[in-house]
């Protein structure tokens, strides 16, 4: 009997993710990936509102991380970084096929995008 490494399917949440725009109007590319047993996004690009790819300070840093799968398409925990006003918030993420909504809270005070796969 010959023994095969186990296949492991990567979670759907995996991928890159296009966000909608933020306040500065830029659109980033966001890769989620596994981190230990636990899932984090980098930012991995930036365009201005004409498609244009831009460079910031930010591309290459981790976005958020120590997130878990919660079942059901539900992911949260961890921490999510805010560039644009240099906070950290708790993430929640809702995948739902090709879109997962994004919830990031701190305190009382909530933002949320939906982002689309790549």
């Amino acid at each position: 009997m010959v023994l095969l490494p186990a296949m492991v399917a990567a979670d759907p949440i995996e991928g890159v993710w296009k966000t909608e725009p933020d306040r500065k109007n830029l659109i980033s590319h966001i890769k989620i990936s596994a981190c230990a047993d636990k899932f984090c996004g980098t930012i991995l690009s930036a365009f201005d509102s004409s498609g244009k790819e831009v460079q910031t300070p930010n591309i290459g840093k981790k976005l958020f991380w120590d997130v878990s799968s919660e079942g059901g398409g539900k992911y949260g925990g961890g921490e999510f970084w805010v560039p644009l006003i240099d906070v950290d918030a708790v993430p929640q993420m809702t995948l739902q096929g090709d879109k997962l909504m994004v919830k990031g809270c701190e305190h009382a005070i909530c933002a949320h995008q939906t982002w689309s796969r790549l």
